[in-house]
């Protein structure tokens, strides 16, 4: 390296001193990561002993090749910490794996000498010929090297540069920076489909719970309709409630957003040796996806809404009535039905009643199910089949943990409706004298078979989206997936679930039998 003039792709210094090359014995060396074994700062270095293989025709022995470190740097060409390709090195097809290295010749020392310290010992004339020049572009300040603009035109220098047979290597073609692209591709492609699922079963959250909160203000709602109020006008109000409590959580989200991001840049830092996070943040990306969580809100909304304001006010002033209890298809098989305890017929014959609540619970735990065994799929991938990264490995984490999560809220938020909606039924069974453990139990034995149906219709749904990430991310397949990730999955699905009915017990055991059991007359 000519040390004096060195303005290109130049390197941090992370120990020691910088040299302009007027020592040819002070030389820089890599960091040393979990390939590189790097040097210790001052350490004396005989060059004699690696360059024999490099350069077997040279004089070696008639040369001075007594070096000292001098610094410790870090290039911004090799910032991949498992392994840089040499050279000489032949990888074929895109380093987006770890073990794109795995079988290939890596470096592991890199030492940054300057050209004059192996010069002939007569004429002092260079002995290392200049086979590798950096051309920078101009006025490169006016490009961003992820856009476009730099692509096309790095295209045209190729194509300039190749008519008079010299072969150009541009950013694309560095192996730390394409296997740092091509881990952010990944992700981003993860992004998008979590983007589509989280949607999905946020609306079904919204819809139920502004379902019942409508039906709490039945009689308030027939009031406004007798008093003239359109149907627009009444669902209006639930419009804004929505809105508020959705920008309340949106900009909580915000920061929730901010944190995982610092979290996902930590988390390359173990495959890629990566420079300080910009406090820079783009919007576009924040505010897209907190539209989309607005109009699935307000659409929700405005579908419970219009269903209720459509009534007539003098039904609406009338208590809902109880949903008529009608024979299951249990029924019809004898055989199994009559097996059946009485408090399990019951079960049955409930679940099957409240069918709007029973295929929410299905659907929603369905889906946190499938993001479950995502999120799994990929920690497989990365842990026991040699794909990916600890960059993958923690996205893998973040889904298991918010799948988890919202099936948590799911659960919690249909189970909380149930047991408002029966508060008479409930009080009903403590005035015949049912014990708290039987009067949860008949709640929670509807809740338990609900998120089984789930877990068993999560399962095609499990191998469906998996193979959608995997064949989007470009790694892996459904069937290397191993086979205990597959019994994991109902294992975490069923502890949130557990979790939130702990929560629920003491709402139940609580319920005012005398307030509940007059609230309708």
């Amino acid at each position: 390296m000519d040390f004096e003039n060195w303005t290109v792709n130049m390197p941090d210094i992370i120990e020691g001193e910088k040299q302009d090359g007027s020592d040819a014995h002070k030389i820089y060396a890599e960091r040393p990561d979990n390939v590189i074994k790097g040097f210790a700062l001052g350490e004396e270095i005989n060059l004699a002993d690696y360059l024999g293989d490099i350069l077997p025709a040279m004089p070696l022995n008639m040369l001075d090749l007594k070096t000292e470190v001098s610094a410790i740097i870090q290039s911004p060409l090799t910032f991949s910490v498992d392994g840089e390709p040499s050279d000489y090195a032949e990888i074929e097809g895109t380093p987006d794996t770890t073990t794109a290295t795995k079988d290939a010749d890596v470096l592991e020392q890199i030492l940054y000498i300057p050209k004059n310290l192996i010069s002939h010992p007569m004429t002092g004339a260079a002995l290392l010929p200049d086979n590798a020049l950096y051309v920078a572009i101009e006025d490169r300040g006016l490009f961003s090297s992820f856009s476009n603009a730099y692509n096309s035109y790095t295209e045209a220098k190729v194509s300039a540069f190749a008519e008079d047979g010299i072969e150009v290597l541009t950013l694309n073609e560095n192996y730390s920076f394409k296997s740092l692209s091509s881990y952010s591709d990944k992700v981003e492609a993860i992004g998008y489909v979590l983007v589509v699922v989280f949607l999905l079963v946020t609306a079904l959250v919204v819809l139920s719970t502004m379902t019942r909160l409508l039906d709490e203000e039945r009689s308030q709602i027939a009031c406004l309709k007798t008093l003239g109020y359109s149907s627009t006008g009444i669902i209006s109000k639930y419009l804004l409630f929505a809105l508020i409590a959705t920008g309340i959580g949106g900009f909580g989200a915000y920061f929730v957003g901010i944190g995982l991001a610092y979290f996902l840049y930590v988390v390359f830092n173990y495959s890629f040796d990566m420079p300080p996070m910009s406090s820079h943040v783009v919007l576009l990306f924040y505010l897209l996806t907190f539209i989309l969580i607005v109009l699935a809100t307000l659409a929700a909304t405005a579908i419970s809404g219009y269903k209720m304001t459509e009534d007539r006010p003098a039904n609406l002033l009338r208590p809902k009535p109880p949903k008529a209890g009608k024979k299951v298809i249990l029924e019809r098989i004898p055989v199994l039905w009559n097996r059946l305890s009485f408090k399990y017929k019951s079960t049955l014959r409930n679940v099957l009643r409240y069918k709007s609540r029973f295929f929410m619970t299905v659907i929603a735990v369905a889906f946190s199910t499938a993001l479950v065994m995502a999120g799994l799929g990929l920690v497989d991938m990365c842990l026991f089949q040699d794909f990916g990264s600890g960059a993958i490995l923690g996205i893998a984490s973040v889904i298991v943990v918010f799948a988890g999560l919202l099936t948590a809220v799911v659960i919690y938020t249909l189970t909380n409706i149930n047991i408002s909606e029966r508060n008479r039924e409930i009080a009903t069974l403590m005035v015949l004298g049912y014990h708290d453990k039987e009067v949860t139990g008949y709640i929670y034995r509807e809740v338990l078979i609900n998120s089984l149906i789930g877990i068993i219709v999560g399962y095609p749904l499990s191998a469906l989206l998996m193979w959608v990430v995997f064949r989007t991310m470009g790694i892996g397949s459904v069937g290397e997936v191993s086979w205990f990730m597959w019994l994991i999955a109902p294992v975490i699905v069923m502890l949130f679930t557990g979790f939130v009915m702990l929560i629920l017990i003491r709402k139940i055991i609580k319920v005012d039998m005398n307030e509940s059991l007059k609230a309708i007359e």
